[in-house]
């Protein structure tokens, strides 16, 4: 089990980035990155060779001294973040900031902080990002602004950074508890069947992930048939 790659996902604890763990489990040592030391804690149990990684991503301090603990990085997979959604007439300057906050700049500080880690084993960052990163609909500009932001980063981030790879995966609905307060945001109805489920976004993880060496997914949108 040691010699296995490592692999850091942030929001591992829930939906799609439990998911991706269970995932990558068989082939990869795993770090589970989120805040809930319970629900972190019980998905490690799930999976040999899986360990908690408490860390708030929003606390500048802790993610340091968290980030600095890893020397080399196989693979960091970007799980975590949040949805506020809302009209550009009804969303103060605080919606937009919090999904700014994680959805962006968390993910950028996290990357340059394991970047000597990733760069020390030619590694391959991996964006969960939204159909919203592609098309801002009513009523989700301060969302969409962030994938779009976070969209613009891993971009930027596979021109400057060419020893790694860098994936951005573009899911459409998922059946997770952020689309859960999403749709309660939209006033719809909630309809499961009819979204992704987190297995299916978690298989585009492992396709890149697992890619020959000589291959590079660079985007992968998926969406419900």
């Amino acid at each position: 089990m040691t010699d296995l790659p490592l692999a850091l996902i942030t929001g591992a604890s829930r939906g799609i980035g439990a998911a991706i763990a269970h995932q990558l489990s068989p082939t990869h040592r795993l770090l589970l990155g989120g805040r809930d030391t319970d629900a972190l804690a019980k998905v490690a149990q799930e999976l040999p060779g899986a360990e908690p990684w408490q860390v708030d991503l929003t606390d500048a301090a802790s993610l340091e001294a968290a980030a600095s603990k890893i020397d080399r990085l196989d693979v960091l997979v970007h799980s975590a973040g949040v949805g506020k959604i809302g009209t550009v007439a009804e969303s103060p300057s605080s919606v937009w900031r919090t999904n700014l906050e994680v959805n962006v700049i968390a993910v950028a500080e996290l990357t340059r902080l394991l970047l000597p880690a990733l760069r020390a084993a030619n590694g391959h960052v991996v964006v969960i990002n939204s159909g919203a990163g592609y098309t801002a609909r009513p009523g989700w500009g301060p969302y969409a602004a962030s994938k779009f932001a976070v969209r613009a980063f891993t971009d930027s981030l596979r021109a400057e950074e060419p020893d790694l790879r860098v994936t951005s995966i573009f899911p459409g609905r998922t059946d997770t508890d952020m689309q859960r307060e999403a749709r309660a945001q939209e006033g719809g109805d909630y309809e499961a069947d009819k979204y992704l489920r987190p297995d299916s976004v978690a298989t585009a993880v492992l396709t890149a992930v697992t890619a020959t060496p000589e291959a590079h997914f660079t985007e992968i949108q998926v969406r419900p048939r």
